[in-house]
């Protein structure tokens, strides 16, 4: 049985007329006569009736109309989704985030691409920490990637999304939280709160990095796996973190920010993905992410970061 067998019977069984099939199916009468005897033929049964006044389905016929219908349903069905997913509106695409920028900006690329391209689903891997999510796009286990640069695996590209700056969070009765702007040095000698060491956290490595340039190694007294639970610990009194200007907006009773002395310390949060990903529904889901989260205007992108054609 072929394809065109079936649309031809199902023209036929609907019109009941041979004439108007023809017409509907855009061919003379003659060829559509010989592939419903074809179909017959193949089927071993008769399905019309037919006279020189009139066309009948057969009982076999009726039974036919409905698992018809069904098969060209299924076809036209299956023939969009190859389409849709040639033009990469079809698909999953896996994400791999963590940390409180991402909270912030997660939410916009997800909504932006479901009313986009409903038919992508975004398969979102959580703890995902910056330097973590960036290994596992240059490995080819995730897709997509929320990272800060830099970004120098061969083959990822990245465009940043957003540029942040480091701040203290430290408890409001400490001596330092009277101060408008916060020295580094001279946390020398606190308890810091922050990510576990081996998790990935491109905030932890800030924090390490920014304490040996202003001459020691922070004491971490006590890890947590998000902002929220080291914002609650430095609000409990257990000791004071580094954190970014997006967690700003974690308020808790016992907490103050206060930005830090000297030149502003930035870090830049990126997507992150292979550039040689053939993924029709990730060059999708990246068109998107242009306009949901654009590039601020005086940054780049860097690894050849620019959406691909």
């Amino acid at each position: 049985m072929e394809l065109r067998h079936v649309s031809a019977f199902l023209a036929v069984a609907e019109e009941l007329h041979f004439g108007r099939a023809a017409k509907r199916l855009q061919m003379a009468q003659p060829p559509l006569s010989q592939q419903i005897r074809q179909l017959e033929k193949e089927l071993g049964v008769q399905l019309f009736e037919r006279n020189t006044r009139s066309v009948r389905l057969t009982s076999a016929g009726q039974a036919l109309v409905e698992p018809a219908r069904t098969i060209l349903e299924d076809i036209d069905v299956a023939t969009r989704i190859a389409k849709a997913a040639g033009r990469g509106e079809f698909g999953r695409v896996t994400v791999g985030f963590a940390g409180a920028s991402s909270h912030e900006t997660l939410p916009l690329l997800t909504r932006a691409v479901a009313a986009a391209h409903p038919g992508i689903e975004l398969v979102l891997e959580g703890q995902t920490y910056a330097n973590i999510a960036l290994g596992r796009v240059a490995e080819r286990a995730l897709d997509l990637g929320f990272v800060r640069l830099p970004v120098t695996q061969p083959g990822v590209a990245a465009r940043v999304i957003a540029e942040e700056e480091l701040v203290c969070a430290l408890p409001s009765g400490h001596p330092l939280a009277r101060r408008k702007r916060i020295p580094v040095a001279e946390l020398s000698d606190e308890r810091f709160v922050s990510f576990p060491a081996n998790s990935g956290s491109s905030l932890r490595d800030a924090t390490v990095r920014t304490c040996e340039d202003a001459g020691f190694t922070p004491r971490v007294a006590q890890e947590a796996p998000d902002s929220h639970t080291i914002l609650a610990l430095v609000a409990a009194g257990v000791g004071v973190t580094l954190t970014l200007t997006s967690c700003q907006h974690i308020q808790q009773t016992g907490l103050v920010y206060r930005p830090l002395t000297g030149p502003p310390i930035r870090l830049q949060a990126a997507l992150a993905w292979r550039k040689d990903n053939p993924s029709a529904a990730l060059r999708a889901v990246l068109a998107v992410a242009e306009e949901a989260l654009p590039s601020p205007s005086d940054l780049t992108s860097v690894g050849g970061g620019r959406t691909p054609d």
